[in-house]
């Protein structure tokens, strides 16, 4: 049985995860420049955002979270980060089951609009963003990992 559970993004279970996204990310990264950067607790901790853990049958095998950044041009904006579902897990709908839940989370707290960042050599992530309803839009960050950025609008 497959169940999303908030967790600290510093629980053992959220940090494995992320450790495998990182690795896999560094691994693939064109020219070998991805940047790392963990997050604080205090990321992913509400009312800022909330982080999530994919189990299947208690076994943790993806992970997701939602931050608070400033309003955009349709109000409240929250960012999803560092969405991961490990191999033995792809090609299951769990990368959609994260982000839909991830969007109701952030609708609850009173999101407008949910916007993330990826590279274009995520060919998967493209698409799983693209059937979810997620347009492309002009960058909103400076992150040096990324090379598109999208945005869907809540609750329209």
């Amino acid at each position: 049985m497959t169940e999303i559970r908030p967790v600290p993004v510093d629980h053992s279970d959220a940090h494995g995860l992320l450790e495998e996204y990182f690795a896999l990310r560094a691994s693939i990264f064109p020219g070998g420049t991805y940047r790392t950067v963990f997050p604080e607790a205090a990321t992913f901790t509400e009312p800022a955002g909330v982080f999530v853990v994919l189990y299947d049958d208690d076994e943790p095998v993806g992970c997701g979270g939602i931050r608070r950044l400033a309003d955009g041009p349709h109000g409240p904006r929250y960012e999803v980060k560092h969405l991961y579902v490990c191999d033995a897990g792809r090609g299951r709908g769990w990368g959609r089951m994260l982000l839909a839940d991830l969007e109701t989370r952030a609708a609850a707290h009173g999101a407008a609009e949910m916007v993330l960042d990826t590279h274009h050599t995520l060919d998967a992530a493209g698409a799983l963003y693209a059937r979810s309803g997620y347009e492309q839009i002009d960058p909103y960050n400076d992150n040096a990992n990324a090379t598109r950025w999208y945005a869907k609008a809540l609750g329209a």
